[in-house]
C-alpha cells in the first residue's frame, strides 16, 4: 500500500489493520502500542447530550468498531505488545502479571468516569504505574490544545512506554492510530513508527502533528 504519510522514518497507512497488517513484517516490529476499539459503544456526543455548561466538551463520531466485541487475535502474531483497554477483552488474552495502569487524576477526587485505564502487555516484569492529570479540561500536558478525538491519550503517557520498551532507533507499530499520539512520541524520542487509521480524518490530523517541530515530553 502507499503510505498516506510518509517522511522521517515515520508512516501512516489509511485502512484497516486486519488488511494491511499482512503486509508488513512482524520480525521488524520492536514494540505494538494501540489503543484499540474496546466494544463498549463509547458515547461520544457528550456535548449535546448531557454535559452542558459544566466544562468545555466536545460532539466527535462514534468509535470504527466500539459496537462490537473486540478481538485482539490479529495482533498477537507480534512479539512485543501494549493494549489499552484490554480490561474490556482480557478473556481474549493470556494470562500477564505485566499490566500497565495509568492514574489519569493523580490526586483528583473520583467523579463518574473512572479513576485510570488499564493496558495489557506481555513485556515482563510487575504491573506498573503512571501518574499524568488528564481530566476534562484539567490536564498536566496538551493544555492549550484542543481533544481532536475521543479516546485520546496524551503523549507522555505513550512517550513513557516507548522509552522503556522500545529500543534506540527500533520500530513502534500503532494499527489503531487515531490522532497519532503514538507516532507523535515516537518521533520526540527519535524511533521509526507506523501508524493505521481506518478513519481519514484522524489520518490527516495526525500527518499534521507529526509536521511540527520536535515537541518537549512535559508542558503543553
Amino acid at each position: 500500500m502507499r503510505p498516506y504519510y510518509d517522511h522521517a522514518g515515520i508512516q501512516i497507512f489509511h485502512g484497516d489493520c486486519r488488511e494491511v497488517l499482512p503486509t508488513l513484517a512482524t520480525d521488524d516490529v520492536d514494540l505494538v502500542l494501540t489503543d484499540p476499539p474496546y466494544g463498549v459503544a463509547e458515547r461520544t456526543d457528550r456535548a449535546s447530550k448531557g454535559r452542558g455548561l459544566l466544562a468545555p466538551c466536545y460532539d466527535f463520531p462514534p468509535v470504527h468498531g466500539d459496537d462490537e466485541p473486540f478481538d485482539p487475535a490479529h495482533l498477537l502474531v507480534f512479539r512485543r505488545l501494549v493494549l489499552w483497554g484490554a480490561n474490556y477483552y482480557a478473556d481474549k488474552l493470556p494470562p500477564s502479571p505485566s499490566w500497565l495502569v495509568w492514574d489519569k487524576r493523580d490526586g483528583i477526587p473520583s467523579n463518574d468516569n473512572a479513576d485510570c485505564e488499564m493496558a495489557w502487555s506481555n513485556l515482563g516484569g510487575p504491573a506498573r504505574l503512571f501518574r499524568h492529570r488528564w481530566n476534562g479540561m484539567i490536564k498536566a500536558s496538551e493544555r492549550e490544545k484542543r481533544r481532536v478525538h475521543p479516546t485520546q491519550k496524551p503523549v507522555v503517557l505513550m512517550a513513557w512506554i516507548i522509552s522503556a520498551h522500545a529500543p534506540a532507533g527500533g520500530l513502534v507499530l500503532d494499527p489503531y492510530m487515531g490522532s497519532g499520539p503514538t507516532l507523535r512520541a515516537a518521533k520526540n524520542l527519535g524511533r521509526s513508527a507506523i501508524g493505521i487509521e481506518i478513519e481519514e480524518r484522524y489520518c490527516e490530523i495526525a500527518a499534521k502533528r507529526l509536521q511540527q517541530s520536535v515537541l518537549p515530553l512535559t508542558g503543553d
